[in-house]
């Protein structure tokens, strides 16, 4: 029977769709790299799978009308899931649905590479030879190593930027646990996956050895991220997001699909650099982030003491301030007052004639971005966010620096040579002429580190929810 669409034997325009798609991907990644056209950069990433997607069907050739629904119900149940889940979700829990996404990315591929291992054990026939099978059974090994490492790993992810998971009405935090020898287990489980794959290579069929990677990569995915604590999520989650790539090359070689290695050689390699990044900002190395709990459980005791402000004496502060400086943190996410502190830098600018700017740190939040997205869901104009290196040498030129929720990443005890912050660069709050600092209370940081600024004679605490105060402070400002 004819093909409903005889495009099998056109690999011209095969190769010329592959390329379209592989220029998109590119083209949408260069994108990604600035707030304005990240939005443009999606899309055209999208794009890109979808042509991908397309011409990948059209390669098929398919002869029954079946096969074109099957094709069709799972592209409509896919995106519909996709189109829900990232509808509802709050962008509080964006870290979490990208975590989640990434995990799923991995498992795709590691599917995709055991459905072609298990081709081989319906008909021998179509098993490789020479270097050929030793290629394609390296390649559907590291695929799984790599793929289902990526959905436990961000499964576990998810959980603990959740903090915890809900089972039967309970709430059940999610634990970072991981002591020394934890890690020699870690090695061990990573070299017994590459013996089986060795032990692969001299008998293709043997399911025992697939079921025993698979096993085992699982396993580790969940030791892997286990001992790691909230302050280094952000790192987690690009190196996640770099594995789902490099899993997808891996299922590339052994399908052959060029612009599957092609895509998944982009989202490993920029996922990768995103990580170093990370890692950059917090002067940590990869090693030590996943080798290393961060602050851990023998955190400071808060034994000083703050007398808290209110909006009214705030507000009466920033009037005729010249330049304010603010500070977003976590704790803008979790109260999502991203709309209330737009409105009062709208407020200071238009009443005072007050320069207003937005410094970012890498690491702020639970994903690289967490504040950039925020923030621009509340319209602030992308000139305004400024990166940690640029804005640091403006703190001492400012009135104000508002701190919205920030903690490690404003501690100058990170300036110091020890304790879990020592070396990370950090936001030069304390310069600045006022700080004042919206908390819900004198707690510290993931690092389990008091941080000083708090204690400043020339900071002003505002104790409570940062919606809360928020709201409190733009009101008093409209009366003063």
């Amino acid at each position: 029977m004819e093909p409903w669409i005889d495009l099998g034997s056109s690999a011209d325009w095969i190769n010329l769709g592959y390329v379209f798609s592989a220029a998109l991907f590119i083209f949408g990644l260069k994108k990604l790299g600035h707030p304005r056209t990240a939005p443009t950069g999606n899309l055209y990433g999208a794009m890109g799978m979808l042509v991908a997607v397309i011409t990948t069907v059209l390669q098929m050739g398919f002869t029954t009308g079946i096969e074109w629904v099957l094709i069709a119900g799972g592209i409509l149940l896919g995106g519909g899931i996709g189109y829900l889940m990232a509808a509802r979700v709050e962008m509080t829990g964006m870290p979490e649905l990208v975590a989640l996404f990434n995990g799923f990315g991995g498992a795709a591929s590691a599917l995709v590479a055991l459905s072609e291992t298990w081709r081989w054990l319906e008909d021998t026939s179509t098993v490789p030879d020479g270097l050929a099978l030793q290629v394609t059974v390296l390649a559907a090994g590291l695929s799984a190593l790599v793929g289902w490492v990526t959905l436990t790993g961000s499964i576990l992810a998810m959980y603990k930027l959740k903090g915890g998971v809900e089972i039967f009405g309970k709430w059940i935090r999610t634990p970072t646990w991981g002591p020394s020898w934890l890690n020699i287990v870690k090695v061990g489980m990573l070299v017994a996956v590459f013996v089986l794959i060795v032990m692969q290579l001299g008998d293709p069929t043997n399911t025992t050895y697939l079921w025993g990677v698979i096993g085992l990569s699982c396993l580790l995915g969940v030791v892997l991220v286990l001992p790691i604590g909230g302050a280094d999520m952000p790192v987690v989650v690009s190196l996640l997001n770099s594995l789902s790539g490099i899993a997808a090359a891996f299922t590339g070689f052994i399908i052959g699909n060029s612009v599957l290695i092609v895509a998944g050689s982009l989202v490993g390699a920029s996922g990768l650099i995103l990580t170093f990044i990370m890692c950059k900002a917090m002067n940590r190395t990869l090693a030590n982030v996943l080798f290393t709990s961060f602050g851990g459980t023998d955190k400071e005791t808060v034994t000083r003491t703050k007398v808290g402000s209110d909006a009214d004496e705030v507000a009466m502060m920033i009037d005729g301030a010249q330049k304010v400086i603010i500070v977003p943190g976590y704790g803008m996410a979790v109260s999502q007052c991203q709309h209330q502190v737009k409105e009062f830098a709208d407020l200071v600018a238009e009443k005072y004639d007050t320069e207003v700017k937005y410094a970012i740190h890498p690491v702020a939040g639970r994903m690289p971005g967490h504040m950039n997205v925020l923030l621009a869901e509340a319209n602030v104009p992308y000139e305004q966010l400024i990166e940690m290196d640029e804005i640091n040498s403006e703190f001492p030129e400012a009135d104000v620096a508002l701190v919205i929720g920030a903690n490690d990443t404003t501690n100058p005890a990170a300036r110091t040579d020890e304790g879990p912050l020592a070396g990370m660069p950090i936001l030069d709050v304390d310069l600045a002429r006022t700080v004042v600092v919206i908390k819900r209370s004198l707690s510290v940081g993931y690092a389990g580190v008091d941080n000083d600024v708090f204690y400043m004679d020339k900071t002003m605490m505002l104790f409570g929810d940062g919606k809360k105060m928020m709201t409190e402070l733009n009101n008093a400002i409209k009366e003063s």
